[in-house]
């Protein structure tokens, strides 16, 4: 803004414009506009699940990590105990100055193999020269993963040798395979290979020793392995995770164990839940690890695709689509993608490049990648003129972006992206599906604001010329793959006569791109014929998108809806009880509200949540039951077959180290297990379950007449002034999610929680004011 300004001053004393003058004030009121605007989500750097960093960056509790430079410095991002950076060959400098100022006794230092190569070998001999006690963590990637993918130039039996020449005090090397090592050459000494599983303990071990000690994680990079399984070099597991929603409590331990985003919300009737994105997912299983009996792995499957006598009026109708007039690129035409890393948004700019030289026009492609890896922030500016000489700079200018293809809509409400918009003067084509950020993995009630994001691009490029599509529904509902939804919006703009290229050129550029080609011309047909029968694409996409949804609903829908859920995990009876006490908390709101609402709402949610308690009885229930089976239709196809991953409490084996049980894997003769263990429900609570004598189903069992008698209290002093609070205590068990000790944490904090607001329930000076 303030650049803008001081030009207009400058045009103003020296040459008189009032058009380029006003250019010039408009882009500074937008600019000052956007730079108070503070989003509350955005894309920052993280982890790949199966990045050997996002394991590796992990330190015990009470310990504390400092960052080099590479993959690893996105720990700074993320609840890691990881704090500053330096530059290649530093690291661990920092503390070699403070050590003898402070009573922390050791830390963590990460160091990339990249780097440990280039310079890093001279930090850990200036740590072992100063004798302060930290720990080397020394990433082996298998690949120079920052800067495109480069063969390791050193192996790690080489760095083990080094660091041992160089006087470490101990070494230990860790790996995600450590089978690979067998019969091969060997490291030097005793040193012994161990099994990724077991960082944390040898992690412990590191830090108690004196002086400077190493530990090689020894992991290839997750996008240099997805690239391998692509180009068919490496090897591609025949397993796709799948996540029973009916099952899962929404508790996001599976984020916490993975830090994975292609783990994604599932909005449904009952709440948020979790799903995989099968495109985006590296297949390093680690989400497994959550406590939860949700997960079950899948061998023999592919992804769901429609039959082809359901899209061949499809495939006719695209072909049969009449070429728009394409967009006039006098000037220079400058197209905005917006997306995020891993998903083919530098795919779009490398074919329309292709496509413009084909045309012999000028075009220039500029990308901003930054440290994207497979969630961060990529902005990609295409620039296209009848020539090249045309064109005069690569960056699109504030305000001068004639079409944004918003390939994720949280970048595209960005202050970077909005910045190049011009209201009437941009044309807007987003993706209406919106990929979890970073946060969703620490936060799992994160929310995503998308209406404010539609809102800010709407306002931005103007509402009459903003669309938003849902791109990767559809292309993964029709083509099997959501990789597939940026050439769908690709085909969308181009039949909307947003494109200053030709449809012949893009199809070629696809085929001289070599990847996935029958698919991205597919991808591309269908984006166009979804840019003229909307109702049609949608229709054939249908099946595949039938999965439950949330909906608001009114009282009696959410009643009707849970009063049903009752009579099938208990009997009518228990149905009953619900239907009765949630009606009795409608009346007395009714009389003594005064008009206010969301008291018997809240009650009949979570009075349903308590009830419905997933014990042994209801877990079997719900696979047993012929929905999950649908579930599993709907996305793939094939010769399944199933593992499940579980901890039954009365069988499983406890971690020595935390108690916590230890998930098994069991075949698909479980299910059989499960239909017999669904018939026993009867039994629940009685004298004959077995399963209801532990202390987690005690109290949850216990849990349901404490919030009755607790809805009870509120309701007997129930008035105007303490509704509001009133609702936060009845909401109280929306928070008690997962299983084991997952959901005893949860009970806990809840708990506290409650105490702290019958407190204040207790106290009216301190209460809010009512609902609104």
């Amino acid at each position: 803004a303030l650049i803008a300004e001081v030009i207009a001053q400058r045009i103003a004393r020296f040459h008189s414009s009032p058009r380029i003058a006003d250019r010039l004030a408009e882009i500074a009121a937008k600019d000052r506009a956007l730079g108070g605007y503070q989003p509350k989500i955005e894309r920052v750097p993280y982890f790949c699940a199966g990045c050997p960093h996002n394991t590796s960056t992990k330190v015990p509790e009470g310990s504390r990590a400092e960052a080099g430079i590479g993959c690893h410095w996105m720990a700074l991002f993320m609840d890691r105990q990881t704090a500053t950076y330096t530059h290649m060959g530093g690291e661990g400098g920092n503390w070699i100055g403070q050590a003898p100022f402070t009573d922390q006794n050791h830390v963590f230092v990460n160091l990339g193999d990249g780097t440990y190569h280039h310079s890093g070998i001279l930090a850990i001999r200036a740590a072992v020269h100063a004798g302060v006690n930290v720990t080397y963590k020394v990433f082996y990637n298998d690949a120079v993963a920052m800067t495109g993918g480069q063969p390791q130039p050193v192996t790690a039996q080489q760095i083990a040798a080094q660091v041992l020449a160089e006087g470490v005090t101990k070494l230990v090397v860790v790996a995600d395979h450590p089978e690979k090592y067998r019969g091969g050459p060997g490291f030097p000494g005793k040193v012994a290979v161990r099994p990724r599983e077991e960082l944390d303990k040898n992690q412990r071990e590191l830090r108690a020793v004196e002086g400077v000690s190493v530990l090689i994680y020894d992991q290839t990079c997750a996008a240099e392995l997805r690239r391998r399984r692509k180009r068919g070099t490496a090897p591609d597991p025949d397993i796709k995770v799948f996540i029973n929603q009916a099952v899962c409590e929404g508790c996001g331990d599976c984020s916490v164990q993975s830090n994975c985003v292609s783990v994604e919300p599932l909005e449904t009737p009952f709440g948020r839940k979790r799903q995989i994105n099968q495109s985006a997912c590296n297949k390093d299983f680690s989400c497994i690890k959550g406590f939860c009996p949700s997960f079950v792995t899948i061998s023999g499957a592919m992804p769901r695709r429609p039959q082809a006598a359901s899209t061949a009026d499809l495939d006719r109708a695209a072909a049969a689509l009449p070429d728009p007039e394409i967009a006039p690129a006098h000037g220079g035409y400058n197209i905005l993608v917006t997306g995020i890393g891993g998903t083919g948004v530098i795919t779009v700019g490398a074919l329309l490049g292709m496509a413009a030289h084909l045309e012999g026009k000028g075009v220039t492609v500029l990308d901003f990648t930054g440290i994207a890896q497979k969630n961060g922030a990529v902005l990609s500016h295409i620039r296209i003129a009848p020539t090249p000489e045309d064109l005069h700079a690569v960056r699109i200018a504030a305000g001068g972006a004639n079409l944004l293809l918003g390939a994720d809509m949280v970048v595209a409400a960005s202050p970077d992206a909005l910045r190049k918009f011009s209201p009437g003067g941009t044309q807007a084509i987003v993706n209406s599906h919106l990929a979890p950020t970073a946060d969703f993995t620490l936060n799992p009630d994160t929310d995503f604001h998308a209406d404010e994001l539609c809102r800010l691009i709407r306002d931005s490029a103007g509402d009459n010329r903003t669309e938003f599509i849902d791109a990767t529904g559809l292309a993964t509902a029709l083509i099997g793959d959501a990789i597939a939804a940026n050439l769908f919006l690709l085909g969308h703009a181009y039949q909307r006569g947003a494109l200053p290229v030709g449809g012949a050129a893009i199809e070629r550029a696809i085929e001289l791109n070599g990847v996935a080609v029958a698919m991205n011309h597919r991808a591309f047909a269908l984006g166009r014929l979804a840019a003229v029968d909307p109702d049609q694409v949608t229709k054939a996409a249908r099946p595949a998108l039938s999965m439950p949804a949330a909906v608001d609903e009114t009282l009696d829908q959410i009643i009707e809806r849970r009063a049903s859920f009752l009579t099938d995990y208990q009997d009518t009876a228990y149905a009953a009880q619900y239907v009765a006490f949630v009606r009795q908390v409608e009346g007395v709101e009714q009389a003594k509200g005064k008009g206010m609402t969301g008291l018997a709402e809240a009650v009949a949610q979570n009075l349903f949540k308590l009830m419905a308690y997933k014990d042994e009885y209801e877990v079997a229930r719900l696979y047993a039951d012929e929905s999950f089976q649908a579930s599993l239709d709907r996305q793939f196809q094939g010769k399944l077959k199933l593992k499940f991953h579980l901890a039954p409490p009365l069988i499983s084996r406890r971690d020595p180290d935390t108690g916590h049980l230890i998930k098994r894997e069991y075949g698909a003769w479980i299910m059989t297990a499960f239909k017999v263990l669904a018939r026993m429900k009867g039994l629940r609570g009685g004298a004959l379950d077995i399963f209801g004598r532990t202390a987690e189903r005690r109290a949850e069992r216990a849990a349901i007449p404490a919030y009755r008698a607790t809805i009870e209290t509120l309701l007997a002093e129930l008035s105007p002034d303490n509704h509001a609070l009133a609702l936060q205590i009845a909401n109280i068990p929306a928070q008690i999610r997962g299983y084991g000790h997952i959901k005893e944490r949860s009970q806990n904090a809840a708990a506290a929680e409650q105490a702290l607001l019958l407190e204040t329930w207790r106290n009216p000076q301190s209460q809010p004011t009512a609902a609104e």
